[in-house]
């Protein structure tokens, strides 16, 4: 029986929220460990597509340095699953907060991430990834 699209949202929610949780936390281990061995990934670092877990890895190890993030808003969280269930894409707003030097919150970045899950052997792991930062631009244009 295919979960619904509902049950797959609240599960890869969840997980995702587990996952960014630890990475804030300095726990980069939690997404590294989810991450399929041909995993495809883009960030705004990154020149071009990273492909393998082996060379995500490298690329996040290299630039990974703990956030010291305090609190993170998760927005507009959404998923599409295959007909089989057995594939979904989650996307969602994603802001995250540090303390500034007199120990108040402020905001260290808004993201627009996409992960797509892939359920292996009862587990959910993510197979591509792709961040990108939001509010980046200062005027709205497509080119």
């Amino acid at each position: 029986m295919k979960p619904t699209d509902e049950n797959i949202t609240k599960i890869l929610t969840d997980l995702e929220i587990s996952l960014n949780e630890r990475w804030s936390k300095g726990d980069s281990s939690g997404y590294f460990d989810n991450y399929h061995e041909s995993i495809t990934y883009f960030d705004p670092v990154a020149e071009h597509q990273l492909i393998g877990k082996e060379a995500v890895l490298a690329h996040l190890t290299k630039l990974y340095k703990n956030p010291h993030i305090v609190r993170n808003e998760y927005n507009h969280p959404y998923v599409i699953a295959s007909d089989d269930g057995g594939l979904a894409v989650l996307g969602y707003n994603l802001n995250t907060f540090v303390l500034d030097e007199a120990g108040n919150e402020k905001q260290l970045r808004a993201w627009n991430a996409t992960e797509v899950y892939k359920l292996i052997e009862g587990e959910w792991r993510i197979v591509h990834s792709n961040w990108g930062l939001a509010k980046s631009l200062n005027i709205a244009t497509a080119s």
